[in-house]
């Protein structure tokens, strides 16, 4: 038997997941003495999102798709932690697992990338955007009706590819994706959350373990960021209360200021044509009745508009 036992890390492979992994890695020994490089180990683990790289997520299974097979190592106990791209992970916790901690929070914006055109604006009618986000689509349409948008799937270097060799004229990433890799240099456009509210918990990257592990949530206490933390409580309230998966064409943002808590939303019927916004605020300790409370009145404003997909 060992000394010490290594602290580990699951993590999926692709180089986002790996770089967010390797953040919390050295947040983790910048904040633990009892840490070193050699203590931390990061583990590989393929999800059904890595192997089924080329169905749409809802095929697959929903938002769980990245998460679940992390999960199981979690609940085996033969990882330590699971670090999670947040908006991956599914609206209901599952069962024995906690996110009690969550790290700053990226840029949550949009991004548009393209070779063939400097601005959204200046694209051709016609043109093909490619997104995999029944959200970005929606948002995409209410901004010019006259693109081609498309389905896409893949990590960030996969679609920043298929861009290049021409199979679409223009594609839109999440900015924290893009920084995270230093791919900044490919931008050419930042949309404004009034152009593109951002998906729920995008830019948040979430700290998941076993919620009787108490060694494994004292560590994490010190690296959690409290008002990232804070608004995600608020975030992740509003798609509980609609019910929401990976097929809601759903944006949340929440912004904390002094004491106060601000989330505002917007909600697009099945078919993405219209758009039922609505926004609360509140003392940052009450995030939770604040984001429930969000998604219950853009439900009545949807009516029938809206309607879960068997969630």
């Amino acid at each position: 038997m060992t000394e010490k036992k290594k602290f580990i890390i699951g993590s999926r492979g692709s180089k986002l997941s790996l770089a967010y992994a390797n953040h919390v890695k050295n947040l983790l020994i910048k904040l633990h003495a009892q840490f070193d490089n050699n203590s931390i180990e990061i583990k590989i683990i393929k999800t059904s999102g890595d192997i089924f790289q080329n169905k749409r997520i809802s095929d697959i299974g929903g938002k769980g798709v990245f998460c679940k097979q992390i999960e199981e190592e979690l609940l085996d106990s033969k990882i330590d932690l699971a670090v999670h791209s947040l908006k991956d992970l599914p609206t209901q916790m599952t069962e024995g697992l906690c996110v009690n901690a969550v790290v700053k929070r990226n840029d949550p914006r949009d991004v548009f990338l393209s070779y063939s055109s400097k601005t959204f604006k200046e694209l051709k009618p016609q043109s093909k955007i490619g997104t995999s986000s029944f959200r970005r689509h929606a948002q995409l349409n209410l901004l010019r009706n006259d693109l081609k948008i498309i389905s896409m799937r893949g990590n960030i270097d996969t679609r920043i590819t298929k861009l290049r060799n021409n199979e679409y004229d223009a594609i839109v990433l999440s900015l924290a994706g893009i920084q995270m890799l230093n791919l900044i240099d490919q931008v050419k456009e930042v949309f404004t959350v009034e152009q593109m509210l951002p998906a729920i918990g995008q830019g948040a990257i979430a700290l998941q373990c076993k919620n009787d592990d108490q060694k494994t949530l004292n560590i994490l206490e010190k690296i959690n960021h409290k008002e990232t933390y804070h608004c995600i409580q608020a975030e992740r309230a509003l798609l509980e209360a609609i019910g929401g998966d990976c097929d809601t064409a759903i944006g949340g943002l929440a912004k904390l200021s002094n004491e106060t808590i601000s989330l505002k939303s917007e909600l697009f019927s099945n078919d993405g044509k219209k758009k039922f916004e609505f926004q609360s605020s509140g003392h940052f300790r009450e995030a939770k009745e604040i984001g429930y409370k969000v998604g219950k009145e853009l439900l009545k404003k949807a009516g029938s508009d809206f309607t879960t997909q068997g969630n």
